[in-house]
């Protein structure tokens, strides 16, 4: 099958899409797919064509980056000249969206539905009348959770034409025990360990995580670089948290699965609707950590089982995010039975090889009714 990914980065560029469409196309390549994966190249207005890891990799010539959206004319181009069998597009990305809608001549479209657009509310004003054009016109959505598709505003008119399917990660991966890395974590930072890892974006939370920390007897450690970085530092130094803050940059991903198994608590105090489904949380679970997540109507409340897997605060909250840290730190007990449960839904549900063979099932799914 020739299946061409559009979306506007790819790893090694970091995000929790990037890193799922990284992971998707190397699988499906492995299985023996033509694969082509269609973004555009950050280095500028160059395009570049590269095999990696077995897939193609076109990165179209960047113009300008507006809202987050990089803007190339050499994408619809570059869309124009595939003939694959299946396009599978990672919304939002307008451009390829628009892309494909005009120049696309694959056989089938599939769109994964990743996030609704929340800040950028003047812009999706102007995109409204074509991105409805682009989902109705897509043979398939896939919606990471079935709370996405029961609350998006986009999404509920066209539940009958969308598939959940949940990402997946490599779970051995983040299981697989690294007892001498986590003994040495523990040994530089001692007693109750939080942590977070992600983008330092506003709808993260941090800022409520760092004031509920004044409540917490324990270290956090933010593993993740972003536009909100400097905030943060600076609040962590009027809150007097210096001691037991601590700024890890980017983690990489070989030594990632260590800090997961040596947190006591993985914390994820998202704020806003842009956070629909949080792969850190699969990556926490897949190393044995409990969770705490806040509830926002998305996949996070979805994938963290509240009171089996950790639990769920009200957002924007720090004094119950406070309470519901200090509430599990304070039963080890319970905190082994989350993680062990954590994992075994990591297990159940979200690895790699489910994924795979989901989004297959579905792109033959359409196929056939072509």
């Amino acid at each position: 099958m020739r299946i061409l990914h559009i979306y506007k980065d790819c790893y090694p560029i970091l995000g929790g899409i990037e890193n799922h469409l990284h992971w998707l196309a190397r699988a499906q390549a492995e299985r023996g797919h033509d694969v082509t994966v269609l973004v555009t190249n950050p280095a500028g207005l160059a395009t570049t064509v590269t095999t990696e890891e077995g897939v193609r990799v076109i990165r179209a010539g960047r113009l300008a980056t507006v809202a987050s959206t990089p803007l190339s004319v050499a994408l619809p181009w570059q869309t124009w000249r595939q003939r694959p069998d299946i396009v599978h597009l990672q919304f939002p990305y307008p451009v390829g969206e628009v892309s494909n809608l005009l120049l696309g001549r694959g056989r089938g479209t599939v769109i994964s539905y990743q996030s609704d657009v929340v800040r950028q509310a003047g812009i999706l004003r102007l995109y409204d009348p074509l991105l409805r054009v682009v989902l109705r016109r897509a043979d398939r959505i896939l919606a990471s959770s079935p709370p996405y598709v029961q609350s998006s505003a986009y999404l509920r008119p066209l539940a009958g034409r969308c598939t959940v399917v949940p990402i997946g990660i490599d779970v051995a991966h983040f299981a697989r025990p690294r007892l001498e890395e986590v003994a040495r974590l523990r040994r530089l930072y001692p007693g109750p360990l939080l942590l977070f890892v992600g983008r330092l974006r506003y709808y993260k939370g941090l800022t409520y995580l760092v004031e509920a920390m004044r409540q917490v007897e324990a270290t956090l450690l933010i593993g993740g670089t972003g536009p909100e970085a400097a905030n943060l530092r600076a609040q962590v130094e009027r809150e007097g948290l210096q001691g037991r803050v601590h700024f890890l940059g980017d983690i990489a991903d070989a030594d990632l699965p260590a800090y997961y198994q040596a947190a006591d608590l993985f914390v994820l105090p998202s704020s806003h609707r842009s956070e629909a489904y949080g792969i850190v949380l699969l990556e926490a679970m897949a190393a044995g950590a409990p969770l705490v997540t806040t509830e926002l109507g998305t996949g996070t409340s979805w994938i963290n089982q509240h009171g089996e897997t950790g639990l769920v605060a009200p957002p924007r909250d720090p004094e119950t995010l406070a309470q519901a840290i200090r509430l599990l730190l304070a039963d080890p007990a319970r905190l082994r039975a989350m993680g062990a449960a954590a994992q075994a839904r990591a297990r159940a549900e979200f690895d790699l090889p489910l994924l795979v063979e989901r989004v297959l099932g579905v792109y033959e799914e359409v196929l056939n009714r072509g």
